[in-house]
């Protein structure tokens, strides 16, 4: 890659790497919080929903925008918007002002994500060269998670509101960056299309129903008023956003678009593959602190194994599936995804960590970053330039609401088997999230399609182009695979 690629990558990985972070940095910080200013539990935990609610609720919209108005023009303004709001959270001493702080930071990152994706699809050409990218992309926001763990101890340990301060400066220096790395946006000739406001208000309003539902059923319980209020005005909200999008001339999403085996594929394993992977990380750390008696630190330390898996994997993928295709490294990353997570079955009340958490976290973040590559790759892969930003935004909303599903499960699990004694919640709930893992191989076997094949809803001769792959030019409407895996020979000398 060239200096400017590799300082645009930069930039943009650092700004998600903080959308990443402040999914979990606000985990050890709670306690503190309510001391200093009195909150209520419900409040803590809007703290930690609200930005996930937010998050989730306005990913479409988003990615739909960056790619209407350009995709660095609203990098910039939500990346300054988020920036102003982790200020505000730092000085602010009313609850209500800091929960209102974290949905707006939540609303900033749904428009930051997929700008920042599609700016780097659109960027680094389908092949060897974006599959390094994402991979990097990928890695970034893996281990801004983790690190987001292990930061919240530091910080809280000099102050609580330092959680805010730190990600107000890495966004401040963004922000200084980004205009001078990242390539202007195009200007648009002829007239633009039009924005769809009833379909952004119907999927962005049934999607935070949605995720709001998810979030507090485990709460207030699944049989409760709001819970199926809420669950059955999402499902409304959603029928009538489908309606809408197949009669407009112009809609906020191009149906058209799941026509492709391979993006319809990747988007329902982004959603397994977030159950089991973030309903597992909630279980484990409820685990580590309420059975093992470890602190929210430690706890955060312990994960750091997983991440340094995660690591080695992203940067292991892009050659594998330069080589053979997304399907295999995809089935065999969320297996191994789905093997680490029931490793915990294992783990009793005095659990040794060496002999019996250490290897299922590694195991776990191995196949994490390998399925979380190859799906991601998956879900932009074929798809024209002028689209990638819904892509995008698809692939990430169904991350947003696996994540969402996988904690309600977990949760909904855990208080079902609260009666049992000793750790005997904990291995039902990690049983019921890991299989999700197993419900994704099998979705990846049957849905991204062999090596080097096209994808069938492009092409009538799918079933023989295995043989010819070292041949065949990337397709840009084939979705099935990346064009990384239809180079052949080249990509050695080009790796080199």
């Amino acid at each position: 890659m060239s200096a400017r690629k590799n300082l645009a990558l930069l930039v943009l990985c650092a700004q998600l790497f903080l959308d990443s972070m402040d999914v979990s940095l606000m985990g050890v910080a709670l306690p503190e919080m309510q001391d200093d200013m009195g909150l209520s539990n419900e409040q803590l935990q809007w703290i930690i929903s609200g930005y996930a609610v937010a998050y989730g609720g306005f990913l479409l919209l988003g990615g739909r925008a960056a790619d209407l108005f350009g995709r660095r023009r609203m990098f910039f303004w939500a990346t300054a918007v988020f920036a102003v709001v982790s200020l505000a959270g730092g000085l602010v001493s009313d609850g209500s002002l800091l929960i209102i702080t974290r949905v707006i930071k939540g609303v900033a990152a749904a428009f930051i994500a997929p700008a920042a994706l599609s700016i780097i699809t659109t960027t680094f050409p389908e092949g060897p060269e974006r599959n390094r990218a994402m991979s990097m992309f990928g890695l970034t926001g893996a281990s801004g998670y983790a690190a987001g763990l292990v930061f919240s101890g530091l910080l809280t340990s000099l102050n609580w509101r330092l959680t805010f301060f730190v990600p107000f400066i890495v966004a401040a220096l963004v922000l200084l960056t980004v205009r001078s790395v990242v390539a202007a946006d195009e200007r648009r000739t002829g007239e633009r299309p039009g924005f769809d406001a009833f379909g952004a208000l119907t999927a962005t309003g049934g999607v935070l129903l949605l995720v709001f539902a998810l979030t507090r059923a485990p709460e207030v319980g699944w049989g409760s008023s709001v819970t199926v209020v809420c669950l059955v005005t999402s499902v409304l909200l959603l029928i009538a956003f489908v309606v809408i999008q197949n009669r407009r001339k112009d809609p906020l999403v191009e149906l058209s678009i799941f026509r492709s085996r391979t993006l319809s594929t990747a988007n329902v394993v982004g959603v397994v593959w977030a159950c089991a992977t973030i309903g597992w990380q909630f279980i484990a750390l409820l685990y580590l602190q309420n059975s093992l008696g470890y602190s929210a630190l430690k706890a955060g330390m312990a994960i750091v194994p997983m991440a340094a898996a995660i690591l080695l994997a992203v940067n292991l993928a892009p050659r594998i599936i330069s080589r053979v295709g997304l399907r295999i490294p995809a089935v065999i990353g969320l297996l191994l995804q789905g093997l680490g997570i029931l490793l915990f079955l294992r783990a009793g009340e005095n659990a040794n960590y060496a002999a019996v958490l250490l290897p299922a976290l590694i195991i776990h973040g191995l196949g994490n970053g390998t399925s979380f590559l190859s799906f991601n790759i998956a879900g932009v892969s074929g798809v024209p330039n002028d689209k990638q930003g819904l892509a995008a935004s698809l692939i990430q909303s169904a991350v947003q609401l696996g994540g969402g599903l996988g904690v309600a499960v977990g949760a909904a699990v855990l208080a079902a088997a609260s009666t049992d004694a000793g750790v005997g919640a904990y291995h039902r709930a990690f049983l019921a999230v890991g299989i999700f893992s197993l419900v994704g191989a099998l979705a990846s076997a049957v849905g991204l399609g062999a090596s080097g094949s096209s994808d069938s809803s492009n092409s009538s001769d799918s079933s023989d182009s295995s043989g010819k792959a070292e041949e065949a030019a990337p397709s840009q409407q084939g979705a099935s695979q990346q064009g990384a895996s239809q180079q052949g020979a080249g990509l050695e000398s080009g790796r080199a």
